[in-house]
């Protein structure tokens, strides 16, 4: 019988609603491992992931098995109710509509894992607004101002 091969590398980033900062640091290890637990449910390869206080990065070997949106939206589901159950925050958490995904070659691996892992050093250089407008240059991705994320720097 025939399997599916597939080398599929996928970085995804979401934000949280309202750009609040939402996610603390003292929880990030927990949540990265929650969200960890997420993805290799889904039978995809967590690469890298790191929490900022108000948005996500995740890099992932990713399989076929599940559309790209369900993913997401799923990723997202879980660990909004995960972390209201939590009650790490006062107020209500939510991620905000909408995602980013950027695909990669297996030789950029390491490149990107190292980025992801160093978010806060890099957010002292650079705020999240001007790092996904960025990305979505670099790629290509053709965008309106008001269909991104909610930006209030």
């Amino acid at each position: 019988m025939a399997d599916t091969f597939s080398q599929i590398y996928l970085h995804f980033v979401f934000s949280v609603k309202n750009r609040q900062s939402l996610i603390p640091q003292e929880h990030k290890e927990e949540l990265h491992k929650y969200l960890t637990g997420l993805v290799q449910s889904r039978k995809a390869k967590m690469l890298a992931v790191h929490c900022m206080p108000d948005h996500v990065h995740i890099f992932v070997g990713f399989k076929p098995v599940i559309s790209i949106s369900d993913f997401v939206k799923e990723i997202k589901v879980e660990s909004n109710e995960f972390i209201n159950a939590k009650g790490w925050s006062k107020f209500k958490f939510a991620w905000q509509e909408g995602f980013g995904v950027f695909s990669y070659s297996h030789s950029h691996i390491d490149s990107v894992v190292k980025y992801i892992l160093n978010q806060e050093e890099h957010h002292r250089e650079k705020p999240f607004q001007e790092e996904y407008k960025a990305f979505l240059e670099k790629f290509q991705i053709s965008f309106k101002s008001e269909y991104l994320f909610e930006f209030f720097d």
